[in-house]
């Protein structure tokens, strides 16, 4: 018990002491929401994937490989093409939020549809998705408490000292925002990803091993079969899953919030090559390893502690105090992430939207709504605490996260639509989303296995085109978009943004058409950055 808290201690005391040195108070709401655009790609990339895998991919992704086999891959098909076309969507996304000084993905839709409207509904569906991901967390980091303390610590013990450190950790978070998030990331990242997948090589190459390769040619035939291939799972199943998983990659916020990070374009493609290459290599072996264990008993009969069970088997107490290290590191390290999305978006684009503040004021917001945030997580996390099936939470969160998906993809690649489509859209697939997966919360077996998040984006879909269609688009909004196309379209050099301060161009004058936004934006004609010349090219 003392060897395994003191490590999780050790630990915890070397992020703290990674944010006194690296100290830094966020100036400007802009510097603390996005860390004044002013990483390379490495830290964006660690940054990426510490927002991606939680803490709770040892517990509940693994125990879903140990009970149902190679379908655990899926998240790995998933995560892999979701970053993959992060690639093409993040250099616009970059563009447009250094020029308008975006700090928000809510940010970005507001601007690209000229609507209010748009980027609250866009901050309320990202805010109520993430809220399960914070629950998983808590979750996670009261079974790493509950293991090291041997069973000794109850419950509602275990999730106030998770609870605890987390708000410990916020207290730099007050003062450096974004900035202390990605250099701590980076240390929990190479903790919780990079050294975890060491781990995976050793004990599957280990001939002493329990879990080594030799086990993957015993595995039963309920282990190779894919949902839909017989059982009780119809043929879209496993389309669904992963689609969902691809489209849902693009619409986080705490991960489409590491864009804006980067100190410029060349950056932001960088990070995503790395990403994919931490990403796919650590959750590839950690599903290897746990398929590989999934024959034995104490595993099978409660997975969700499969990991744990196994570092324990094979190492004894040190190499269970490292495995608990590694949840505790993803764990803190995607909460924080995940609450800090949702506080700026909450004070930048629901309150800020509607109340006039100063940058400290939204800081004070933010962190307020943080705080509230955490507990309610706590709570939650308390009463759905030995869940069956604990991946459930995570899929039910994504079938309300990719109804944000018709708006921004269609709305950074294409100049078709309006905000009436977007808020019809948006509005319409999230209600219709939630009302069936509230019914149906895996799937829907009399439609083939489709989810109800899938049916919500068909709805969503159609209802973008249609009411855009239907809806009269101004000449001003269509020089409001062309506009923005036409800065994407300019900036192929990406050297001329970056010799310009965040912001320097306002917002386009389609934003005044709403009320009282007209007093909020500066007068002035948008600034395009120069032709490239000869020197530049």
């Amino acid at each position: 018990m003392i060897t395994m808290l003191s490590m999780i201690g050790l630990f915890f005391a070397g992020i703290i002491a990674i944010l006194y040195v690296t100290l830094r108070r966020s100036s400007s709401f802009d510097d603390y929401a996005v860390a004044g655009r002013s990483f390379g790609p490495w830290y964006v990339a660690m940054s990426y994937v510490n927002s991606w895998w939680p803490g709770t991919v040892f517990i509940s992704f693994a125990g879903l490989t140990v009970t149902s086999g190679v379908f655990g891959y899926y998240g790995l098909a998933y995560s892999t093409l979701g970053l993959a076309f992060m690639y093409f969507m993040a250099t616009r996304a970059w563009r447009w939020g250094k020029r308008y000084n975006l700090v928000t993905q809510p940010d970005l839709l507001k601007l690209r549809y000229g609507s209010k409207a748009v980027g609250i509904l866009t901050s309320v569906i990202g805010a109520i998705a993430i809220l399960p991901w914070v629950i998983l967390g808590m979750q996670a980091l009261s079974a790493v408490f509950q293991i090291a303390s041997q069973g000794t610590w109850s419950l509602p013990v275990c999730l106030f000292v998770g609870l605890a450190l987390v708000l410990i950790r916020q207290i730099w978070t007050v003062q450096m925002g974004m900035r202390g998030l990605v250099y701590t990331d980076m240390f929990q990242g190479i903790v919780a990803y990079v050294v975890a997948a060491v781990v995976c090589v050793v004990i599957l190459a280990s001939p002493s091993s329990p879990a080594n390769w030799g086990q993957l040619s015993q595995l039963s035939s309920s282990l190779i079969a894919l949902p839909g291939d017989g059982g009780t799972y119809g043929p879209l199943y496993m389309f669904c899953s992963v689609f969902t998983g691809v489209v849902g990659a693009l619409c986080w916020p705490m991960s489409f919030v590491r864009i804006y990070t980067a100190n410029n374009v060349r950056s932001v493609k960088k990070s995503t090559n790395y990403a994919i290459l931490i990403s796919g290599t650590f959750y590839a072996l950690l599903t290897t390893v746990m398929l590989a264990a999934a024959h034995i008993p104490d595993i099978a009969a409660n997975p969700q502690l499969g990991w744990t069970t196994l570092l324990s088997d094979y190492g004894g107490v040190w190499l269970l105090g490292l495995g608990l290290v590694m949840i505790f590191a993803g764990s803190i390290g995607h909460i924080d992430g995940s609450v800090q999305a949702a506080g700026t978006q909450i004070a930048n684009d629901i309150i800020g939207s509607r109340v006039k503040m100063d940058d400290r004021q939204k800081t004070i917001v933010s962190k307020s709504c943080m705080v509230a945030f955490i507990v309610i997580a706590a709570v939650l996390a308390y009463f759905t605490n030995g869940m069956s099936r604990l991946q459930l939470l995570a899929q039910i969160s994504y079938q309300g996260i990719i109804q944000i998906s018709v708006p921004l993809f269609l709305g950074l690649f294409f100049k078709f639509g309006n905000k009436n489509g977007a808020l019809a859209g948006m509005g319409a697939g999230f209600v219709v989303a939630a009302v069936l997966t509230v019914i149906y919360p895996d799937d829907i077996a009399a439609l083939g296995s489709i989810t109800g998040g899938v049916i919500g984006l068909i709805v969503n879909l159609v209802l973008y085109v249609a009411v855009s269609l239907l809806t009269k688009t101004t000449d001003e909004e269509r020089d409001h978009v062309d506009e923005l196309f036409r800065v994407a379209a300019d900036s192929e050099d990406d050297s001329v943004l970056e010799g310009i301060p965040a912001g320097a161009a306002p917002a386009p004058a389609a934003l005044a058409s709403e009320p009282g936004a007209a007093a909020e934006q500066a007068a002035g004609t948008m600034a395009f950055p120069p032709e490239r010349s000869d020197a530049l090219a």
